[in-house]
C-alpha cells in the first residue's frame, strides 16, 4: 500500500506526467520523466514539516479607537469600549489595571476579541477626570506582545485634569524594588487621612517599583504607598506595607526636549532627532516603604512535639517573658528556658522524667497582651499543654523494641566446641554506652577569622572546662593554648570558642570523655578535630572611604544572594573589611541612627522615617593579596539605580517575556 502522502497526490501526478508525455519531443525525454516525477514526489513526502509562517510578531497592539472618545467631556457613561487592530488578552487585570479615583466597587474589566469592555460600578463623581491605566497589561494574542503604559481618560466635567507625578517605590531595608503596592495623593494634607480617608488619584507600580499617577487637577498634594491588604484605600491595618514623603507635591509641567535615534540596524545608528515634548514633575520620588513594628501582642498557640520539650509561640518581640505556675505540678526548678532574640519563641525544656512522662501538663500563664484599646495589658490564660507523643505509647513500643532486640541476640548466639568436646554459649557484647550528641563545627581549613563552635540536641546542665584542649603545633611537638570558651548568649545548646589564630599554623582540638552532662543524664563521648589556619596569601583586604554617611554607619558586605557576609562600622570615613575571600561581593551601607546596630524601620503616626539604606551600585570582585581602597559618595547615584541588578530579586517583567519569546521563536525555528 502506498503511503497516505503518495495516495493523496497519486491522481494529480497521472494527470502531469501524462501531459509531459504529449509535450516531450523525443522518446528518451519521455522515458526520463516518470522517474524525475517520482524522484520529487518521493522527496515531499521527506520533508514534510511545518510551514513557515514568515517573520515573527513583535509589533504590539495598536489603539482605533473608543465609545466614549479618547480625552471625552461631560461623559455620564459607565461602559467603556476600547477597540485594537488585532485581537488581544489581558494579562492580569486585576494586578496591573488601576482606575483614578480608586473604586469602591471592583469594575469589570476583560478582553474579547479586538477589543476591552469597562464597567465601572461605582456612581461617576461630577466635575471629576477619570483615568483608566492599563500599564502593560494589553498584549496581542499570538505572540503576547505588550502595550506599554496605555491609558485612558475622559471627565465627567467642563476639562481634563492632565498632571502627572511619578517615581519609585524601593523596600527601605535593602532598596529592592516594590512591585504591585498602590501609590495615592491626598488633597487633604491633615495626618489624619492617610488613615481614614481613601485616596484621591492613585497608581501601582510595575515590576521595576516605577508608578506614575495621572490625572491631576493643579494643587498641593501628601503621597504615600500603600499594601492595601483590606482594598479600602486607606492605612487601616498595621500589618500594611506603607511609604510617606516628608515633603508635599505639587505636580506642574513644562516644555522639553528629548533625543531619539534612528538605528540602521541593531549595531549602527543614522541620525539623532529632537523630538518636543510635555515634562510633568516630580518625575523623580523615592518612597521608601516599610512595615511598622507591630505592637498588637498575642499569645499564638503551644506546641509539644516530644514529651520532654513544650514551645510557646508569640505573634511579636516583647521586652519581658511570661510568668508560668503549674496547676498540677511544681513549677519550681522544673524547666530549662531557651529563647530567641525578640522573645517571641520560647522553648520549655522539662527537667524531670517523671514530670515530662504526663501526658497533659496544665499551667496557668500570665504575659502581655494588646487589648482593645491598643495598650498592653497583663493576661493569664489556663493552658492543657498535651504531648502529640503520648509517654505510655512511647514506653510500650520501647519495651517492644527492647525484647524483639533480645529476642534477635538470642538467635544469634553461636555456640563452639571446647577442646573437651563440650559446647559453650559466646559470651554477649556489652550493651553499647549512649552518650550525649556533640557536633563540633571546626572545618579543616580554618578561616583567620574563624571560631569553633559545639552544639548539642538538649541543654547542658553542666561542663568541665579543664576538660577542653586546645593545641598548636610547633616544630613536631604540640603546645597547649590558652582560648576563650563559653556558652552563647542567644542559644543555651551552643557554646563557642575563640582564639587569635596564626596562618597555615596546626592546631587540634581535642574533648575529653563526660566533659558536658545534659539536663537529662547523658554525657559527651571524647572527640578530636585537627585543622589548619588558611594563609594570609589566599585573602585581599577592602577598605571603603565613605562621603556622605551618617554619624552612625554601619557597611555589610554581600554576597551574591544579597546575604550579609561581615558588618563593619564606619570610623573617621573608613569601613575596612580584612581577609576577604577572593569572589564577587555587594556592599550596603545603613545610616544607624539610635545606634543599635542593626536597620530601624519607621512609625507614620509619629512621624519617624526608616533608617535610611544606600548601595554600592557595582559588584566588587578583587583577587587574593589585593589591598584596596574604594571611594563610596552615598549620593553620587540616585538611589533607585544603587542596587547592582544582580542582587535584584525583583526582575523587570518586560525582561522574563522577552527571554520566554525568544525562547519561544528559537524553539518554532528548531
Amino acid at each position: 500500500m502506498l503511503p497516505w502522502c503518495l495516495l493523496e497526490k497519486k491522481t494529480y501526478f497521472r494527470a502531469m506526467l501524462r501531459g509531459l508525455k504529449k509535450y516531450t519531443a523525443s522518446r528518451l525525454v519521455g522515458k526520463a520523466l516518470p522517474a524525475l516525477a517520482v524522484a520529487a514526489l518521493v522527496y515531499s513526502c521527506a520533508s514534510i514539516g511545518r510551514p513557515d509562517g514568515g517573520p515573527f510578531d513583535e509589533t504590539p497592539p495598536r489603539f482605533l479607537g473608543s465609545t466614549p472618545s479618547p480625552g471625552a467631556l461631560n461623559n455620564q457613561r459607565t461602559k467603556i469600549t476600547l477597540r485594537f487592530d488585532e485581537f488581544i488578552k489581558l494579562e492580569k487585570a486585576n494586578e496591573k489595571v488601576v482606575v483614578s479615583p480608586p473604586q469602591i466597587q471592583q469594575p469589570e474589566i476583560k478582553a474579547s476579541g479586538k477589543s476591552i469592555q469597562v464597567n465601572l460600578l461605582d456612581t461617576l463623581k461630577p466635575n471629576t477626570t477619570y483615568s483608566i491605566d492599563f500599564s502593560d497589561a494589553i498584549e496581542d494574542n499570538n505572540e503576547g506582545n505588550p502595550m506599554g503604559n496605555f491609558a485612558f481618560t475622559f471627565s465627567t466635567g467642563e476639562q481634563i485634569d492632565s498632571l502627572e507625578v511619578s517615581g519609585t517605590v524601593l523596600d527601605a531595608s535593602n532598596l529592592e524594588p516594590i512591585k504591585g503596592i498602590l501609590v495615592g495623593l491626598h488633597a487633604n494634607l491633615s495626618d489624619t487621612a492617610f488613615a481614614k480617608l481613601p485616596f484621591d488619584r492613585v497608581g501601582r507600580t510595575d515590576s521595576r517599583g516605577h508608578f506614575s499617577i495621572r490625572g491631576i487637577a493643579p494643587g498641593k498634594y501628601r503621597i504615600f504607598a500603600l499594601q492595601d491588604a483590606d482594598q479600602n484605600f486607606a492605612f487601616t491595618q498595621k500589618s500594611e506595607v506603607i511609604a510617606f514623603n516628608d515633603s508635599l507635591v505639587v505636580p506642574t509641567h513644562e516644555p522639553a526636549i528629548r533625543m531619539d535615534t534612528s538605528w540602521v540596524d541593531s549595531v549602527s545608528y543614522d541620525t539623532i532627532i529632537p523630538r518636543d515634548y510635555t515634562r510633568y514633575m516630580p518625575d523623580d520620588l523615592i518612597l521608601r516603604a516599610f512595615k511598622e513594628p507591630f505592637h498588637s501582642q498575642y499569645l499564638v498557640g503551644t506546641e509539644r512535639l516530644t514529651p520532654q520539650k513544650f514551645t510557646l509561640y508569640f505573634n511579636a518581640k516583647a521586652d519581658t517573658l511570661p510568668t508560668l505556675r503549674g496547676m498540677n505540678f511544681d513549677e519550681r526548678d522544673a524547666f530549662v528556658i531557651e529563647k530567641n532574640r525578640e522573645n517571641d519563641t520560647i522553648n520549655y525544656w522539662v527537667r524531670d522524667s517523671l514530670l515530662y512522662r504526663q501526658d497533659t501538663l496544665t499551667v496557668s500563664l500570665t504575659y502581655l497582651y494588646t487589648d482593645t484599646l491598643n495598650q498592653l495589658v497583663p493576661r493569664t490564660d489556663t493552658l492543657n499543654i498535651v504531648s502529640k507523643q503520648k509517654w505510655a505509647k512511647l514506653k510500650k513500643d520501647a519495651e517492644e523494641a527492647a525484647e524483639k532486640e533480645k529476642k534477635e541476640k538470642e538467635k544469634k548466639k553461636k555456640k563452639r566446641k571446647t577442646t573437651d568436646g563440650e559446647e559453650a554459649e559466646e559470651s554477649e557484647e556489652p550493651e553499647p554506652i549512649k552518650f550525649l550528641p556533640m557536633k563540633v563545627n571546626a572545618p579543616s581549613s580554618m578561616d583567620v577569622y574563624g571560631s569553633i563552635s559545639l552544639t548539642f540536641d538538649e541543654p547542658v546542665e553542666r561542663y568541665d572546662r579543664k576538660a577542653i584542649h586546645l593545641r598548636q603545633k610547633v616544630d613536631t611537638l604540640w603546645q597547649d593554648l590558652t582560648f576563650d570558651f563559653a556558652r552563647d548568649t542567644m542559644d543555651i545548646r551552643r557554646f563557642n570558642l575563640h582564639y587569635d589564630w596564626t596562618p597555615q599554623a596546626e592546631y587540634e582540638l581535642s574533648v575529653d570523655s563526660t566533659a558536658f552532662h545534659g539536663i537529662y543524664g547523658l554525657f559527651t563521648d571524647k572527640a578530636k578535630q585537627s585543622f589548619k589556619v588558611r594563609s594570609e596569601d589566599e585573602y585581599f583586604t577592602l577598605h571603603f572611604s565613605v562621603t556622605g554617611a551618617g554619624p552612625q554607619a554601619f557597611v555589610e558586605l554581600l554576597d551574591g544572594q544579597d546575604k550579609v557576609v561581615r558588618r563593619r562600622r564606619v570610623v573617621n570615613g573608613m569601613a575596612d573589611f580584612y581577609f576577604l575571600t577572593p569572589g564577587k561581593y555587594g556592599a550596603r551601607l545603613v545610616n544607624d541612627t539610635n545606634g543599635n546596630g542593626i536597620w530601624d524601620t519607621g512609625v507614620y503616626e509619629t512621624g519617624l522615617q526608616p533608617e535610611t539604606v544606600y548601595y554600592y551600585p557595582q559588584m566588587l570582585e578583587y583577587k587574593a593579596l589585593w589591598d584596596v581602597t574604594q571611594p563610596w559618595d552615598v549620593h553620587a547615584t540616585a538611589v533607585d539605580k544603587q542596587k547592582p541588578d544582580e542582587l535584584k530579586k525583583q526582575k523587570p517583567d518586560e525582561e522574563k517575556k522577552k527571554k520566554q519569546r525568544e525562547r519561544n521563536n528559537q524553539n518554532r525555528r528548531n
